[in-house]
């Protein structure tokens, strides 16, 4: 495999992880009562992005279409389908028992949210393991 798609399943996965910080920053935002948790990882998210600005081998490296292309598979696993989920689950619940808090929708969005990066986090992992094993195959033969 490319290094260039080692830096994007890098980019990508941090990326990701990134965001759920300021996701789960705004779950302990709400329930301390207090922006200060939210504001943190603000302030976070707006440094990386910062320095991925300035700095140019990251500039460079983050305009490749392997990047963006990993990216945006990471936001359909941690944005469009938790989202999707949760909207669904908490209608099945207002439903069935009570309607939910805002805390608690936002607590069910970031659980799936998490477990959508952590299914992302294993596919690229299971590509990278088939594909040694494919490349160890192919210089055996």
């Amino acid at each position: 495999m490319p290094k260039v798609r080692h830096y994007a399943d890098l980019a990508a996965t941090l990326a990701g992880l990134m965001w759920l910080a300021v996701f789960w920053s705004i779950s302990i935002s709400a329930r301390l009562g207090s922006l200060e948790p939210t504001l943190a990882a603000l302030f976070g998210l707006g440094t990386l992005i910062l320095v991925s600005f300035v700095h140019r081998p990251f500039r460079v490296l983050l305009r490749r279409y392997h990047v963006r292309k990993r990216r945006t598979e990471m936001w359909m696993h941690i944005l469009a389908l938790p989202l999707t989920l949760a909207f669904l689950i908490g209608m099945f619940i207002e439903i069935v028992f009570t309607p939910p808090s805002g805390e608690q929708k936002m607590l069910l969005f970031n659980i799936l949210a998490t477990g959508g990066w952590g299914v992302f986090v294993l596919t690229l992992l299971s590509k990278w393991v088939m594909h040694r094993f494919s490349t160890r195959q192919q210089r055996g033969a």
